[in-house]
C-alpha cells in the first residue's frame, strides 16, 4: 500500500512539473527562474516558441507558451534580457504552432517548472 501511495505521489509530482508552459514574464531579474533572450533568427534559438491563445493549449514542454498575468498562475517565471550572453535560454517566436519545439534539448530542463 505504501508503495502504491509513493508511486501515485511521484506520478502527480512529475505530471505537475511537466507542464511548465504557463509563463509569467517578470520585470525583475531576481524574480526569474529562467533568463530568456529573443534571437533574430530561428537557427540561433534553443527553443522555438509559439504563443498560445488559451492556457489549456500550453501543456507539455514543447515550446507552446501561454503568458499569464499573475506570477502565481505560472509554471515558470522568465525575465527577458537585453543581451544574448545574459541568457539561460535563447528563443525565437514562430508564427505557427507546428513549428514550436526544442532545437537544443540539453536545455529542456530549464522549463520543468521549479517554483521557488
Amino acid at each position: 500500500m505504501k508503495r502504491i501511495l509513493f508511486l501515485l505521489a511521484f506520478g502527480l509530482t512529475f505530471v505537475g512539473s511537466a507542464s511548465a508552459q504557463k509563463v509569467y514574464s517578470t520585470d525583475h531579474e531576481y524574480q526569474a527562474e529562467v533568463k530568456v533572450y529573443v534571437v533574430d533568427h530561428e537557427y540561433q534559438a534553443d527553443l522555438l516558441v509559439y504563443k498560445e491563445s488559451h492556457d489549456y493549449q500550453a501543456t507539455g514542454n514543447e515550446g507552446k507558451w501561454f503568458f499569464v498575468d499573475k506570477e502565481y498562475k505560472a509554471d515558470v517565471t522568465v525575465y527577458f534580457v537585453d543581451h544574448e550572453y545574459q541568457a539561460d535560454l535563447k528563443i525565437y517566436f514562430v508564427k505557427h504552432e507546428y513549428q514550436a519545439g526544442w532545437r537544443e534539448k540539453s536545455k529542456i530542463h530549464l522549463l520543468y517548472g521549479n517554483k521557488k
